[in-house]
């Protein structure tokens, strides 16, 4: 007969469980595998920002692309800009990209008496999903970073498609090959450099829709006038992995403009971009710890973790570190620092009729 009044400390405990190195590293590496950006290579580590020495902020040197001045020679005494018959020695330019760091952490506890009343285990729910909370959390602080950028610093790489103000929308409107198309054009010949293109759910399934609908009659019988969407047979995915040649990911935390005048529509941002143009930096690896609190008779976890997004060619410039998301979309905290036709990314804001977000 086992002794009544003894605890078993050599058992399996949440400590043991929860606080082990493995189980962060565990979290870590399922971070990496369940996130689209990093999975599609939109967002990129880069052992550059890792500011572990320490530091608020992460600062990195940079030289400008050049753009030399030519001079004309003449065979005379006076040629070139010196006007003295030499060449003019130029120089690169220089400047500094700035990427601030976020310190962001949430912990949660369980109740013995939640557990017994669910006769469930509450906490093994929580563990089970922090990889997907924490990677929706990332894409939040990282989408409001794009907002604030293109606000100011890349706003010459902004295509507006959406109808502004209250009416119908048509195809104008919406995210087509055409307009994907006008946003390669923004970057000139460096247009076809962007292969990626993340975009909110309600935009992906018309492309969804688009990609089912094919050119037949209207009564599939010869001599029948042609129109658009009568026969429906093309992709047969459930997805859209490939739009306009570029790889396509969908998150549903992508800003949205929401009208605030009754009968405007909601306008849904799309970003294009090349691989690999933002990049991460990690201070300090995810942390997780849990302990017991014998006198509230609770089990308590918390989680931390310490990363800056970057954008090369942009800089914070707010004097202040470790800013809310708040102030990430916030578009003069930001500014390029080179030509920003050298950063392939581009915004494009499109209606979708799958969700026409009407004011009421």
């Amino acid at each position: 007969m086992a002794a009544p009044f003894q605890n078993y400390t050599g058992g399996v405990l949440l400590a043991d469980i929860v606080k082990r190195n493995n189980f962060s590293a565990y979290v870590s590496q399922a971070i990496k595998e369940r996130s689209l950006f990093i999975q599609s290579g939109a967002v990129v580590r880069n052992a550059l920002l890792d500011a572990t020495a320490g530091g608020t902020r992460i600062q990195v040197p940079e030289f400008n692309p050049i753009a030399p001045t030519e001079e004309i020679l003449d065979g005379t005494g006076t040629w070139g800009t010196s006007g003295a018959g030499y060449l003019t020695p130029q120089k690169i330019g220089t400047d500094t990209q700035i990427a601030t760091i976020c310190h962001r952490g949430f912990a949660y506890a369980v109740d013995d008496v939640a557990v017994l009343a669910a006769g469930e285990d509450p906490m093994g729910h929580i563990r089970n999903q922090l990889a997907d909370a924490i990677n929706k959390l990332n894409s939040v602080r990282l989408f409001e970073t794009l907002t604030g950028l293109f606000h100011t610093a890349l706003n010459g790489h902004r295509l507006e498609k959406q109808l502004g103000g209250s009416g119908s929308t048509a195809e104008a409107n919406y995210l087509t090959a055409a307009t994907m198309a006008e946003a390669r054009s923004l970057l000139g010949e460096r247009g076809e450099e962007l292969d990626l293109l993340i975009v909110h759910p309600a935009v992906a399934y018309y492309l969804y829709q688009v990609g089912l609908l094919t050119f037949s009659t209207s009564a599939l019988s010869t001599g029948g006038a042609v129109t658009w969407g009568g026969g429906g047979v093309g992709v047969t995915d459930r997805s859209i992995g490939q739009f306009a040649g570029c790889t396509v990911v969908i998150d549903s935390q992508v800003n949205t403009n929401d009208p605030t005048t009754t009968g405007n529509r909601q306008e849904f941002r799309c970003y294009l971009m090349k691989s690999g143009t933002i990049l991460e930096g990690v201070q300090s690896e995810l942390g997780i710890e849990a302990e017991r609190n014998i006198l509230s008779k609770q089990d308590v976890m918390s989680v931390d973790y310490h990363s800056a997004y970057h954008v090369m060619g942009t800089k914070w410039t707010n004097a202040a570190d470790n800013p809310a998301n708040s102030a990430l979309r916030t578009g003069s905290n930001w500014s390029a620092t080179y030509d920003i036709d050298q950063i392939p990314m581009v915004e494009i804001f499109v209606n979708t009729p799958l969700s026409n977000g009407l004011k009421s």
